[in-house]
């Protein structure tokens, strides 16, 4: 599979694969290890989590794989994010907020490090904007953290083309990666300029969410039944799962997109892995562009 080169130390497969509910797909440690191989086997090679997925539970999930087959780790590569407080019985915050401060980095990475059963992390996100983060603290902590030998490269998550610029001076120019949500329901990263300032800077952005958690093809959403309608179309003229039409959509931007799939299932894996191989038509991309009704081309 194709590889995306964020650095010099990191490179992560094109369709990476997500563990935001890991903790939900009711598997044994063993039958995780099992989807975790087959995710290899299929050339994905690249894993993303976060410090609050799963209550907190999701990084020692992925962990207990690592640690029934600790050869896997020279094979994959660990994607985590830091900088929120979630409220949930196993942490003493009384609201959700946010935390950046240079503590609150190092001692959410040492934590992530243990419960990953790993002793580095590939990439290291700041997981959402803090209205009250310090730039330089921040660069501080993850300048640090890289320093050490705990990270081998950093980016932000969800941020906007202001945040990300005011960042990426205050680390130098070391922020490898923004990761936005970008769907056909959901074009607030095209229409915001991030998608035209992460090309400027040469940075490649992790898609969450390239299906809009399902909500394409909800057909409550009279939006979703605009947009199924153009997919379902185009699938039938491709000859591909309507999802791949749009994983496909997203992987043709100039930008070089690394779409997240977040399915258990193999099968749904494969769809978003065919998306490789199939190049749309630019009048077909601008149909799905529209397909929502909320676009209109000037």
């Amino acid at each position: 599979m194709e590889k995306i080169q964020l650095s010099k130390d990191v490179s992560l497969s094109r369709i990476i694969q997500g563990l935001w509910h890991i903790t939900d797909w009711n598997r044994t440690t063993a039958e995780h290890y099992e989807f975790i191989k087959a995710c290899i086997e299929l050339g994905v090679t690249s894993f993303d989590t976060a410090e609050i997925y799963g209550g907190y539970e999701g990084e020692a999930c992925f962990g207990e794989v690592l640690k029934l087959d600790p050869s896997l780790r020279s094979q994959i590569q660990i994607i985590t994010k830091t900088g929120i407080n979630m409220k949930h019985p196993n942490r003493p915050y009384t609201i959700s907020h946010y935390d950046t401060s240079y503590d609150k980095i190092i001692w959410s990475c040492h934590e992530s490090l243990r419960k990953l059963n790993t002793d580095v992390i590939d990439l290291y996100l700041v997981h959402r904007e803090d209205p009250m983060i310090d730039h330089e603290e921040v660069a501080r902590a993850l300048n640090d953290l890289k320093a050490q030998g705990l990270i081998k490269a950093y980016g932000v998550s969800n941020f906007d083309p202001f945040k990300f610029e005011a960042l990426q001076a205050a680390t130098g120019n070391q922020l490898v990666t923004n990761q936005i949500e970008w769907n056909p329901l959901v074009h607030e990263h095209i229409e915001s300029g991030m998608l035209d300032v992460l090309q400027m800077h040469h940075v490649h952005p992790m898609i969450w969410s390239p299906l809009a958690q399902g909500r394409l093809f909800n057909p409550d959403n009279p939006k979703a039944v605009k947009v199924a309608a153009v997919l379902n179309e185009l699938a039938a003229k491709y000859k591909v799962a309507p999802e791949t039409i749009a994983f496909a959509y997203i992987l043709m931007h100039p930008v070089k997109a690394m779409p997240i799939s977040g399915s258990s299932q193999i099968s749904r894996l494969k769809n978003a892995i065919a998306a490789l191989d199939l190049k749309l038509d630019r009048e077909d991309w601008y149909k799905i562009y529209i397909s929502s009704g909320d676009k209109r081309l000037r």
